[in-house]
């Protein structure tokens, strides 16, 4: 069997976690004053907004235990299981490492990994698609990976912030750009492009900036609606009602996934974000 292996940046619905073979490791969050825990395990998704809301400094985020990567490669290597590891960008976390470091400390050989250069549902895109060479094309590990490496390349992300406070305080924004993206008034419109978060664009009020991102997905080739999309939002799902009808009215596109973003990503993603996870046309 082929196993999928990922983490919990990855925000994967219900749905998708359920599906025969696939494996979560949990990042770790931690609040200011000490409490948090296992994404998805030991904090729950509405434990973590209920914290977030009245705590003033951003949590932090840890990269997964070695111990629990080793414990599924441990369980895939006796059952003579292959893994595909397909993992938050190595720009953004340190999954990545771990997770390598963890397969030559049990010797597993037999283990694929792929840097998806993302996070978010934009591993969700690359996971679904594992699955579906896995069980419709019935491909091998290597010849998956092959169509993944080459798929990941598509993905983008583009999201709405209220601030971006949490993204700075993690470090994973420049202050600089933080700066910019911080002046009275304005909104920042973010993207994940190859592992990077950018500025992608600024403009003044919440609907300027829906405007701005709907600009930015034609800039940047458009949907390939062959993979779908998902919108994403933290604490508000109502938040996600201009790109409802952007993706429905304007580009007649339906059946989008809608995920909500887990304690791993929204804690530097920060409250009232508002996003979009495609694959651009070829």
């Amino acid at each position: 069997m082929i196993r999928i292996l990922t983490d919990s940046a990855s925000d994967l619905t219900a749905t998708d976690s359920a599906r025969p073979g696939v494996y979560t490791v949990p990042l770790s969050v931690t609040f200011a004053d000490g409490t948090g825990g296992l994404d998805g395990v030991e904090l729950t998704a509405d434990e973590f907004y209920a914290h977030l809301k009245v705590d003033k400094v951003p949590p932090r985020t840890s990269q997964p235990s070695p111990q629990s990567f080793m414990t599924i490669f441990e369980d895939a290597k006796e059952n003579g299981d292959q893994v595909i590891a397909i993992l938050i960008s190595s720009n953004l976390s340190g999954t990545y490492q771990c997770a390598r470091l963890a397969a030559e400390s049990c010797d597993f050989e037999d283990v694929f990994f792929v840097d998806s250069r993302t996070a978010s549902q934009g591993e969700g895109i690359l996971i679904r698609e594992a699955l579906r060479l896995r069980d419709e094309e019935h491909l091998p590990a290597h010849a998956i990976v092959a169509e993944l490496e080459q798929l990941k390349q598509r993905i983008r992300i583009l999201a709405v912030v209220d601030s971006l406070k949490h993204l700075h305080k993690g470090g994973r924004l420049p202050a600089a750009v933080a700066l910019v993206g911080s002046a009275l008034g304005v909104k920042p419109v973010l993207s994940v492009v190859d592992g990077q978060i950018k500025l992608a664009d600024t403009a003044r009020g919440r609907p300027g900036a829906f405007v701005a991102m709907f600009k930015n997905i034609e800039k940047m080739g458009g949907v390939d609606p062959r993979y779908g999309y998902a919108l994403l939002y933290s604490d508000e799902k109502g938040v996600l009602a201009p790109l409802h009808h952007y993706m429905h009215e304007n580009l007649h596109m339906t059946g989008g996934r809608v995920a909500r973003l887990g304690p791993a990503i929204a804690s530097h993603a920060g409250p009232g974000c508002a996003g979009l996870v495609f694959v651009t046309k070829e």
